[in-house]
């Protein structure tokens, strides 16, 4: 229970107030919070209420200040093409335009979309945020262990549904795309965690080559070993351009042939895997690319673990 005072009484107050009096608005909190707790049964929450109750004494209102809900979970993409997150038109952002097809969006759907469409209609919400440890590329399919999320719901009307049922609409709804486990509720100081969190990641990449370079020896090399990345050309128009070392933990061979190869790779949370293989024009050192000899190209790229935080 909160309270907003009218000035004028917190003026006059201030002119009598002595080291050990109590302030009107903590009386006020106090007193309307043992009445709401009386009346509605309810025990007070101070550290994380679901609803703030605010009196308002200039205009006699009562207004209610609904805490946002958050659900944790992991999600596994199971197609290429899907973004993580809502993806706005760049050119009319978000409102409608010839180039987005008047949806508003540069991609149909998105991860974020297909998780939080029966959750914002079992809860009654009015609105959601997305957070996700870290993203994959569009082009990049999330499997194995799932990538940990938190789902924030706004304004929602309910609190208490059974996170079994929610996952098993959502995946559901979301059919071969997208599937989610392991649905708990969770504090809001664990989105940032989540968002801080250094998750090393696992991948599974299918390489294309031509020539006679020394595959086997590159990947022996960069095994262990430090890399230096640049910021990519691909993302350089919104991330800011520094170099980064990251380290690649393991790499192998799972199996090659004259033309393609498929190599599984761990590597330090942060670490451009794509540009580890291609060497991006000298901007990632030593790159695959660069210790082979060749010019190589990723054809396909999934992430196969994501880690415990390090």
């Amino acid at each position: 229970v909160g309270c907003r005072i009218d000035e004028e009484i917190l003026r006059k107050e201030r002119e009598v107030a002595t080291p050990h009096s109590e302030s009107i608005k903590r009386e006020i909190n106090r007193e309307v919070g043992k009445i709401v707790a009386q009346e509605s049964g309810k025990t007070p929450e101070f550290v994380h209420p679901d609803i703030v109750v605010i009196v308002n004494t200039l205009y006699d209102l009562i207004e209610l200040e609904v805490n946002p809900l958050f659900i944790y979970g992991r999600y596994r993409k199971l197609v290429r093409g899907i973004s993580q997150t809502k993806w706005y038109c760049r050119k009319c952002r978000g409102r409608g335009c010839d180039y987005c097809g008047h949806t508003g969006k540069m991609y149909e759907e998105s991860v974020e979309e297909l998780i939080a469409h029966k959750a914002l209609e079992l809860f009654g919400a009015e609105d959601e945020s997305f957070h996700g440890a870290g993203r994959e590329d569009i082009d990049v399919r999330m499997l194995g262990n799932g990538r940990p999320f938190i789902l924030e719901l706004k304004n929602p009307r309910k609190r208490h549904i059974n996170l079994e049922k929610l996952q098993g609409e959502i995946n559901k709804y979301a059919q071969t795309k997208v599937t989610v486990d392991n649905l708990r509720y969770a504090r809001r100081e664990e989105v940032e965690e989540l968002k801080n969190a250094r998750h090393p990641k696992t991948y599974r990449i299918t390489i294309a080559y031509e020539g006679n370079g020394k595959l086997n020896e590159a990947v022996n090399a960069l095994r262990g070993a430090e890399i230096a990345q640049r910021t990519p050309t691909r993302v350089s128009h919104r991330r800011a351009d520094k170099v980064r070392y990251r380290k690649v933990m393991d790499m192998r061979v799972e199996n090659a042939d004259a033309c393609e190869a498929t190599l599984v790779v761990k590597a330090e949370a942060g670490t451009y895997i794509k540009e580890l293989v291609t060497g991006d024009d000298g901007r990632t050192t030593p790159s695959l690319s660069e210790l082979a000899g060749m010019t190589i190209t990723v054809k396909e790229l999934d992430v196969i673990e994501i880690g415990d935080e390090k």
